[in-house]
């Protein structure tokens, strides 16, 4: 059989997880059939009917044969396995409102004189005059959110966010006293969103060590990372502190 250009379609290296490989083999297929069935050569296949015959209903089957097969999709954030718990995996006891994010490059200390810990950096939206503390509290679920509308955001709330698109909490983010995002730049969604309501947030962070309740700090004073540093390699960071004898 002829070999096709989607054939070729390998975007990753090393070669992609089990789960990505098997989608693609599976479409690879869909197509190699509808081409087959078309009677057309591969130029007028896609550039003309391609879209027809290609359907929604075809890559729905697709994701059911995958199901079916055992695969099951990684979560992106805890709203894909809040809304499709058929479809994702479960993400297990890292996802509980109170664990604390690991990541393997943040950076960590003993306490200095004022009894800081080091346990991360991110990247600053905004240079504020002060540093902000605050006490950390997980924001990962549609049932936290509307917690917090219905009985406000405790005082001194540092929101520490998967998500860097800002949707799940914008309807109370003007109520946290700082944000730690562990995804995104400060052009991202959730970035904009602190900028506007002159919050101190922390994008791009890499954390580890904090957990629910934790007292920490925000080093909202650092230097603001610019698009020319992302554009530039440019290292500038704010740190994240956890103030020892006072976590969870």
């Amino acid at each position: 059989m002829a070999k096709l250009p989607i054939d070729d379609a390998l975007y990753v290296k090393p070669p992609a997880s089990p789960l990505v490989e098997a989608t693609l083999g599976l479409v690879q297929e869909l197509v190699r059939s509808r081409l087959r069935e078309s009677g057309r050569d591969w130029e007028a296949f896609t550039m003309a009917g391609a879209d027809d015959l290609l359907t929604t209903e075809d890559f729905e089957a697709i994701e059911a044969r995958l199901l079916a097969s055992g695969h099951r999709f990684d979560w992106s954030a805890s709203i894909s396995v809040a809304e499709r718990p058929d479809a994702y995996k479960a993400a297990g006891d890292d996802a509980a409102t109170d664990a604390g994010f690991a990541h393997p490059d943040a950076p960590a200390g003993d306490a200095d004189e004022q009894g800081r810990a080091l346990r991360g950096v991110g990247d600053n939206v905004v240079q504020h005059a002060q540093d902000r503390r605050g006490t950390a509290r997980y924001i990962r679920s549609n049932e936290r959110v509307l917690s917090y509308l219905t009985d406000g955001v405790p005082p001194g709330t540092i929101a520490v966010i998967d998500d860097s698109g800002g949707t799940l909490t914008a309807p109370i983010i003007e109520q946290f006293a700082g944000v730690i995002c562990a995804g995104g730049t400060v052009r991202s969604h959730l970035g904009i969103l602190t900028r506007e309501y002159n919050i101190p947030c922390l994008m791009n962070a890499k954390i580890s060590g904090i957990r629910e309740g934790d007292t920490v700090v925000i080093e909202a004073s650092a230097p603001a990372k610019t698009t020319e540093d992302y554009q530039e390699g440019v290292e500038r960071v704010g740190r994240v502190w956890l103030l020892a004898g006072e976590g969870a």
